[in-house]
């Protein structure tokens, strides 16, 4: 089960808003949305290559999402500099 269309943004939101936080990125609300959710893939995706699986909970999304998303502000800032 997963959070459907309407959670999955307001996670993402909120991942890619904590992760620019964290990272003292300066993006913006739309930004933020994107950086959770396509952070939240990227993630899921690299912990299905080692084997592991989030749960479709939304904490365990957040916390994927949050990781993902500070995995992009970081690569996109390696490739700007």
């Amino acid at each position: 089960m997963g959070l459907g269309f309407l959670g999955s943004i307001f996670v993402g939101g909120l991942a890619g808003w904590i992760a620019s936080m964290i990272m003292k990125a300066d993006t913006g609300i739309l930004a933020n949305i994107i950086l959770g959710i396509v952070g939240a893939i990227v993630a899921n995706f690299l912990l299905g290559v080692v084997g592991i699986s989030a749960s479709g909970w939304w904490v365990s999304q957040l916390v994927v999402g949050l990781l993902g998303a500070c995995i992009l502000i970081g690569v996109g800032r390696a490739v700007r500099n």
